[in-house]
């Protein structure tokens, strides 16, 4: 690596440093102040601090392997997530969301059930979730960065004892890194979060603009073409997915046959059947949900949601794209010839690029520009974990009169745990696709029933979340354990049969035994106190079937209306998943040299802009502050 680029990079790190601990000061005066920010933080920065943290170099290294793989319409992978949930957080969940004014998720459970013993059950269930999937995140960050670092950086740190190898080089470069961004995290909570984020997403937008700009100047029209099929830019699929590439590429359609997805279409279709589900059930309870908690008022959640949409999908596509179009011409050819192309060469494609085939300078700032994806989506689970160990069970549960500067110490601890859990995970995981997989699939299908019923019904109890978490979490375990050891199995078992079916076609499973558990606990118990029920129907009025409850307080004001605006939000989400897929296909079919595609997802980007303006921008601003 060239002197530049490594002076860069260490100037990027001491500059997020200094900002991370420069305005630490400020989180010590409590717990909403080191979680929250005080609920002082603009909306507009909060929004920039959400996209940063979306923006993780992990998730970007998957993200190049598919869009290489499967071309266009690979975005719909990440309906797996699903990704359109941010719309559905946009349209209406923020609102919902923030009226309560509380910390945490599961301090918001007590809201809707209640501050006794089912309602206690279901605040500890939920708590629990968000630990286990703030771990499950940070093994996810563990295994990408340090296979990253590893490639791009020529120093090899491997540590040996005693002859043996303690620490292979990417789990040093990963756990330096990690220790970097705990310890500004730690320092100064929401607000170095914040701070921090905004100028590391600085950096990956004039990263992106670069790589893409450089993309353009180094490969031809011509270079492009010899390599891509109509197939690859094509967005429209059937049944089953049509191999993208010929001639001497045909190793990569032997490779799409292999992972699973071949029936497209019914991947897509249970892409959706999940992402409805789990886009109302809410964001879980992490680093998304504290960013509507941390806004001052209900409107500015929502324009904070909404922004996070718009400075997100087309600067990180921008470099996705630069970097997918580096990597089909001077990559493919020899990738195509191996012998034994696997699911583990897409996924160095992102630092071999950079490693190989981009210039001095340009290579810097990419490199801190992903550092800091990494860096900045890492603290913002750092900083959202521990607020559910310190809140919702150390103070509620154990130490509840202490005081500000006992519970700030609390936190450090429980971050600094929460860290080495994870990086204790990250040690056993196969691959970033598998901790991926295990996360959309199995961890989030156990979450989705529950949280999705919380909304909507109102007969649904305490015990029945409880139950439904539970089971869930449980059948998530085993899966993940199943896929772990799926190369331990005699063939033909039911264990191997079950071990070879991709996560995503399991969440009918997970899903079904989570509702079963909601329902049986809802109706073996007894139903939440009425005037809980009220209390929280006339603070976050969601749609649904609350009719029962509804009738309770129009006895008490007849003028209370029930929330009739499910199909408007519908509406206004399906507007909002076309606009927001417009803004991730724009900067891919730009980089490609399909210029008319680009002009028509530019029409439709702005089409549907000037709609949501009517339907979702003029509705907010009415919103009280």
């Amino acid at each position: 690596m060239d002197i530049i680029d490594v002076s860069i990079i260490v100037v990027y790190i001491l500059l997020t440093l200094f900002v991370g601990i420069w305005v630490s000061k400020k989180a010590s005066k409590g717990l909403e102040s080191y979680f929250l920010g005080g609920n002082n933080i603009k909306w507009y920065y909060l929004g920039l601090s959400n996209g940063s943290g979306m923006f993780d170099v992990s998730g970007t290294a998957w993200m190049v392997g598919i869009l290489f793989l499967y071309g266009v319409k690979s975005f719909m992978f990440m309906w797996m997530w699903p990704i359109f949930n941010q719309i559905f957080i946009m349209m209406f969940l923020a609102i919902w969301i923030r009226r309560s004014n509380i910390m945490t998720g599961s301090e918001w459970i007590l809201t809707r059930f209640g501050d006794k013993k089912a309602g206690r059950a279901s605040h500890i269930i939920v708590a629990i979730f968000a630990i286990v999937a703030t771990i499950g995140f940070i093994a996810y960050f563990f295994e990408g960065v340090g296979k990253f670092m590893t490639i791009i950086l020529p120093w090899d740190l491997t540590l040996m004892f005693n002859g043996s190898e303690l620490l292979s080089s990417d789990q040093s470069y990963a756990l330096s890194i990690i220790l970097l961004t705990t310890l500004y995290t730690i320092k100064g909570g929401m607000f170095s979060v914040v701070a921090t984020e905004v100028l590391q997403y600085g950096i990956m937008v004039v990263a992106g603009i670069l790589v893409a700009f450089y993309a353009f100047i180094a490969v031809t029209d011509a270079d492009i073409n010899s390599v891509l099929s109509t197939e690859w830019n094509n967005l429209l699929f059937g049944w089953e997915l049509e191999g993208s590439w010929s001639g001497k590429y045909q190793a990569f359609n032997n490779l799409i046959d292999t992972q699973g997805y071949k029936m497209f279409g019914a991947f897509i279709g249970m892409s959706l059947f999940k992402g409805f589900f789990a886009s109302i059930a809410g964001p879980t309870p992490s680093y998304d949900m504290q960013r509507i908690l941390s806004t001052k008022s209900v409107k500015e959640a929502a324009y904070m949601s909404g922004f996070t949409n718009l400075v997100l999908f087309i600067p990180r596509y921008l470099l996705i794209g630069g970097i997918v179009v580096l990597g089909l011409v001077f990559l493919a050819p020899e990738m195509a010839s191996s012998s034994a192309l696997s699911l583990g060469d897409l996924e160095v494609i992102l630092p071999k690029v950079i490693n190989n085939h981009v210039p001095v300078g340009i290579k810097g700032l990419l490199l801190a520009g992903l550092l800091a994806a990494f860096m900045s989506t890492f603290s913002a689970f750092v900083n959202s974990g521990p607020a559910y160990i310190v809140n919702d069970i150390y103070k509620k549960y154990f130490k509840p009169n202490e005081s500000n500067k006992h519970y700030i110490k609390a936190s450090h601890i429980a971050s600094f745990a929460v860290v080495i859990l994870g990086v204790v995970m990250g040690f056993f995981a196969d691959s970033i696709n598998s901790i991926t997989l295990w996360i959309t699939s199995a961890l989030y299908g156990g979450y989705v029933a529950a949280n999705f019923l919380k909304w909507i019904w109102w007969r649904f109890n305490g015990w029945g979340y409880f139950w439904g978490m539970t089971s869930g979490l449980i059948i998530a375990t085993l899966q993940f354990l199943i896929d772990q050891n799926k190369a331990n199995f005699e063939a033909g078992t039911l264990l191997n049969d079950l071990a070879q079916i991709p996560a995503i076609y399991l969440f009918p499973i997970i899903f079904s035994f989570s509702l079963l558990g909601s329902f049986l606990g809802t109706f073996f118990t007894a139903p939440t106190n009425m005037d809980t029920l009220k209390s929280f129907y006339k603070n976050v009025h969601p749609w649904g079937f609350w009719g029962t409850v509804c009738k309770e307080l129009q006895k008490e004001d007849p003028s209370f209306k029930k929330n009739d605006e499910f199909w408007k939000d519908m509406g206004n989400s399906l507007i909002g998943i076309i606009w927001q897929s417009s803004m991730i296909v724009l900067p891919i079919y730009f980089i490609v040299r399909d210029y008319p595609k680009a002009i028509i997802s530019l029409i439709v980007f702005l089409i549907t802009s000037f709609v949501l303006k009517y339907t979702w921008l003029d509705k907010v601003k009415k919103i009280p502050n």
